[in-house]
Order: C-alpha cells, then sequence, then structure tokens
C-alpha cells in the first residue's frame, strides 16, 4: 500500500485530525451510551478484519478514540482514507 500522508486523508474527509509527531489521523466518536459505543467498535471490528487492516483505539463509556496510519507503509494510506469513510458512515453522528 502507498504512503499518501495524513493531509491527504484530511483532505478526503470531515472531522478528523492530524496527530502530532506521528504520519496518522484520529477522531473521537461520542455516543450516547456503552452499548452504542460498543456496537459501532463491533462492526468496525469486522470490517477491520475483512480488511487485515486494524485500528489503534481506546474506548470509555461512550466514546471512541480512534488512531489510523498503516504500521507497514510508515504512514497514511489509502486503507485508513477507507476504514475512517466506514467509520464515518456507520456512526450515525
Amino acid at each position: 500500500m502507498t504512503k499518501i500522508g495524513a493531509q491527504a486523508a484530511l483532505d478526503q474527509l470531515t472531522g478528523w485530525q492530524a496527530v502530532d509527531g506521528r504520519d496518522a489521523i484520529r477522531k473521537v466518536f461520542e455516543f450516547s451510551d456503552f452499548n452504542a459505543a460498543w456496537g459501532f467498535m463491533s462492526r468496525v471490528a469486522v470490517k477491520a478484519e475483512a480488511m487485515n487492516h486494524h485500528p489503534e483505539w481506546f474506548n470509555v463509556w461512550n466514546k471512541v478514540d480512534v488512531t489510523l496510519t498503516t504500521h507497514d507503509a510508515g504512514g497514511v494510506t489509502g486503507l485508513d482514507v477507507e476504514l475512517a469513510g466506514f467509520m464515518d458512515s456507520i456512526s450515525g453522528l
């Protein structure tokens, strides 16, 4: 996978931001409760496994803090844009 860089990814996405000090993108999703956050994570997990591309994420109650980068490429690639777009499309936010 070819590295495109965080800025090129951000030009294609809404609500994502660059991560300081690394070629990565980040977004915090906030849901109504833990169940909604967990449901979101479950759906993303299925997609990520199918893509063989897994997010860095952290969950506390109704928030899911996601960082995307392609470790093998040393930065953001089209895989990250695809997964970010999927997350946005199912988040309901």
